[in-house]
């Protein structure tokens, strides 16, 4: 391949990555493997400079710009940093700095490189005034109302020192906790799971609603001051005067006087990062002098005073045994990889997610195989590769299923995605047992007593096969139930069941759980896609489970977050006789199915009684939720998008254009905040 054939390939592979990490934020191939690549580009570029092309990946920061937030220029360059892999690439780059200012004492800041995504908050007389996400480098996406979510961040700062403007910029990110209970909720509504914590971060930060995203509860470390008149000397100045003002600031960061105390911090973190509370993927290391950075300078889209230490992802080898078949609570069949026993991170591992069928045919993978396993976002063990070199001669092509592994049913595949189902989700054990254990978990109904176990034995049984058969159970029909189970991981064996005690506590359970909150009712019951929070959206909506049962799709799809997929699911789960069934029997037991007072807005008018309202933009007095309850106290209906049904839109600061647009279209009034304060006096 000539020179100008490998600039062609080479430009177009990495901007599609780039284009897929930042905007679509998947990571397709290791940090390691782009940035091989991208040096390989970069040599060709320099032996050859009239081939570069003008949307070189060599020449800006990866990301692009979304057409669903403003658009806004950054009063500083938001760069990239450089990438090293060795000590002696931080060596070699602690030279170059001594070569360029040779008699000078140099300091470093060392720092932790988060996993998340780069944010740079403006801030004007003290006041957050501006959220934007790095962009091209250039320009960013405004996502201000979703910056304000975070508990972390100083909306407002009163300090002496303060300058009249300035930035902060840090990384935000979803913590470990926050990711693992979006997945469970995610499972909880027939959805797989995210792969990874930045992933997950990337794509709240670019969600509509401020709301969701403040209820995934994203965080944010700072790391960077910038203003348009030098306040400190030093990135340590600027870092402990951020301290001092409020700011999230990661207490991991240390000043070194030396390029070799930056290698023993490096050392350190290499598995003690493993002990912190969010992702991390290397070291960053500046100068810490500003004076010295002013004269180092920058490169087209790196400084050359800091670079990024990216650690080696853990990877092992070892062979791919077999490949087992789960169904789920709504009848997805997950692929899971059996492989020999390996110790990665610290933990043995013995099992690997291969996701769905797409994926076993893009890694080409074969039982047999050497196969190399990383555990994704440092959590999940996942399997990234095949050892082509290593194949065996004999290996076996892997046939994913037609039919159900557990009950036999063909398997169906919805148009537009990738799981496969099986359908039969009255008849399929996984299934039902997947259901009630969804059912009694603590979001929902919180039948604790009746875990570890036993929900098998009550169905091998044959007592309970849908949630309602809960209110029927007996003293007499648990007591002296018992069962042996073995853990598939350590093959220990130990035998489960009802005594006196343990029955009675279940009983007892199954009795309080008739208090349980509408919402908790409407949840734990396991509409697909009716998640925690879209159960409490219908809830307050509706108030009532005869009403949610009698709507139809466009009533629902006029709940605030309601879209068609979630509603046509609705509307599917009650028009199916056993699952009217199901409701009555629960009505009949005594559990909560209308909205309790206490959950119930309190009613301030009647001044918007009749009135449908749709706001867009930001507001000065209130946030979006307060808004939403201010409307429903003073009687008016909440819609969740423009039509002809719209009483009033009411207009913020930066309102989205396609409502704007879509309410001149169809005449719908416009009010602004002041409008509508007067509306409801």
């Amino acid at each position: 391949m000539n020179p100008q054939q490998r600039i062609d390939e080479l430009t177009g592979r990495l901007n599609y990555l780039n284009q897929r990490y930042y905007q679509d934020a998947v990571s397709e191939i290791s940090d390691e493997e782009f940035d091989q690549l991208l040096r390989e580009l970069s040599d060709l570029e320099r032996q050859h400079p009239e081939l570069k092309h003008k949307d070189s990946p060599t020449q800006h920061v990866g990301g692009t710009i979304s057409k669903e937030f403003p658009t806004v220029s950054h009063r500083y360059p938001m760069l990239s940093l450089s990438n090293t892999y060795s000590d002696e690439e931080i060596l070699d780059w602690e030279e170059r700095i001594r070569k360029a200012i040779p008699e000078e004492t140099v300091e470093y800041i060392c720092e932790q490189k988060f996993d998340g995504i780069s944010l740079s908050i403006r801030y004007e007389n003290g006041q957050l005034t501006m959220g934007i996400t790095r962009g091209d480098g250039t320009r960013g996406d405004d996502i201000t109302h979703n910056i304000k979510t975070l508990r972390t961040l100083p909306h407002r700062i009163e300090a002496e020192d303060l300058p009249p403007v300035f930035e902060v910029r840090g990384e935000g990110f979803m913590p470990l906790i926050s990711f693992n209970r979006l997945n469970q909720e995610r499972l909880d509504i027939g959805e797989e799971p995210l792969m990874n914590p930045r992933n997950a971060a990337a794509g709240t930060f670019k969600l509509q609603d401020s709301g969701e995203v403040s209820r995934r509860r994203l965080d944010c470390y700072l790391y960077s001051f910038l203003s348009d008149r030098e306040i400190f000397q030093t990135h340590e100045e600027s870092i402990l005067a951020l301290q001092r003002w409020g700011f999230n600031v990661s207490p991991t960061w240390k000043k070194c006087a030396s390029i070799e105390e930056v290698i023993a911090y490096i050392r350190e973190w290499e598995t003690k990062r493993f002990d912190l509370p969010l992702n991390t993927d290397g070291i960053v290391v500046k100068v810490n002098s500003f004076a010295q950075q002013r004269e180092l300078g920058f490169t087209a889209k790196s400084p050359r005073w800091a670079i990024a230490y990216k650690y080696k992802a853990q990877s092992v080898e070892t062979t791919l045994r077999s490949v087992s078949y789960q169904v789920g609570r709504t009848g997805a069949v997950t692929p899971v990889a059996n492989l020999e026993p390996v110790l990665l991170a610290g933990t043995i591992v013995k099992r690997a997610s291969l996701h769905n069928a797409n994926e076993i045919g893009r890694l080409g993978i074969r039982l047999g195989d050497y196969v190399f396993v990383e555990k994704g976002g440092e959590i999940i063990p996942k399997i990234t590769g095949v050892n082509l070199d290593r194949r065996p001669e004999e290996t076996e092509e892997i046939h994913y299923p037609e039919t159900c592994p557990v009950c036999g049913t063909p398997l169906v595949q919805p148009e537009g995605e990738v799981a496969r189902y099986c359908p039969n989700d009255k008849g399929c054990p996984p299934q039902i047992k997947g259901k009630l254990e969804h059912f009694i978990q603590r979001k929902a109904m919180n039948l604790d007593s009746l875990g570890e176990g036993k929900i098998e034995l009550l169905y091998d049984k044959g007592l309970v096969t849908n949630p309602a058969d809960f209110y029927d159970l007996t003293y007499e029909q648990l007591f002296g139930l018992e069962k042996v189970i073995t853990d598939p991981e350590t093959g220990k064996s130990k035998k489960i069941g009802f005594r006196e005690k343990t029955t009675q506590a279940i009983l007892n359970a199954i009795e309080v759980s008739k208090t349980v909150p509408f919402e908790r009712v409407l949840f734990a019951i396991g509409i697909r896609y009716v998640g925690e929070t879209v159960a409490q959206k219908l809830a307050r909506y509706f108030k009532t489970i005869d009403a949610i049962r009698q709507a139809g799709v466009e009533e629902l799809t006029n709940v605030p977050e309601i879209g068609g997929r979630i509603a046509q699911s609705v509307v599917e789960f009650f028009s199916a006789a056993e699952n009217q069934e199901l409701v009555a029997r629960l009505q009949s037991a005594g559990l909560q199915l209308t909205l309790g007072e206490e959950a119930i807005i309190e009613q301030l008018s009647e001044k918007l009684s009749g009135k449908t309202l749709l706001y867009t933009g930001t507001f000065r007095s209130f946030e979006r939720e307060e808004l939403e309850r201010l409307i429903e106290a003073h009687g008016g209906k909440l819609l969740s998008g423009v039509s002809g049904k719209l009483n009033f839109l009411i207009v913020g600061e930066k309102p989205g254009s396609s409502k704007v647009d879509k309410a001149r279209k169809l005449n719908v009034a416009m009010i602004s905040e002041d409008e509508f304060l007067n509306l409801i006096g």
